[in-house]
C-alpha cells in the first residue's frame, strides 16, 4: 500500500504561482498513475490531471489545460503540480490520488489511494 502526502498550498494572489507536491511513501510509485483532484467549498470533488508512470501521457481538466503542468520524478517518487495564472476560482483543497495500473483515468473511483489534501487559495 502507498501512503500519499500532498505539499506545497497556500494563499496566493490571482495570477501568481503555486508548486504542489505530492510524495509517495510505504513502496515506490513504479507502476502508478497518479493523478490532482480538487475540491472547493459547497463543490464536488473534480478532475485536475493526471500523469502515467512512464510520464509519457497526461491529461488536463479543460479549466486547467495550458495554466497547470503535471509532473514526476521518479527518482524522487514524487509528482508535482505547477499552477500558473491562478484565479480566484482554482481555490479549493488539493489531493493527489493514485493507482496501480497503466492507463490514467479522470473518475474518483478510478484511484484507490488518495492523500489528505492541502489548501490553495487565490484571492482576487
Amino acid at each position: 500500500q502507498v501512503q500519499l502526502v500532498e505539499s506545497g498550498g497556500g494563499l496566493v494572489q490571482a495570477g501568481g504561482s503555486l508548486r504542489l507536491s505530492c510524495a509517495a511513501s510505504g513502496r515506490p510509485f513504479s507502476g502508478y498513475v497518479v493523478a490532482w483532484f480538487r475540491q472547493a467549498p459547497g463543490k464536488e470533488r473534480e478532475f485536475v490531471a493526471t500523469v502515467n508512470w512512464s510520464a509519457d501521457n497526461t491529461y488536463y481538466a479543460d479549466s486547467v489545460k495550458g495554466r497547470f503542468t503535471i509532473s514526476r520524478d521518479i527518482a524522487k517518487n514524487m509528482v508535482s503540480l505547477q499552477m500558473n495564472s491562478l484565479k480566484p476560482e482554482d481555490t479549493a483543497v488539493y489531493y493527489c490520488a493514485a493507482d496501480r495500473r497503466t492507463w490514467i483515468g479522470v473518475r474518483l473511483r478510478d484511484y484507490a489511494y488518495w492523500g489528505q489534501g492541502t489548501q490553495v487559495t487565490v484571492s482576487s
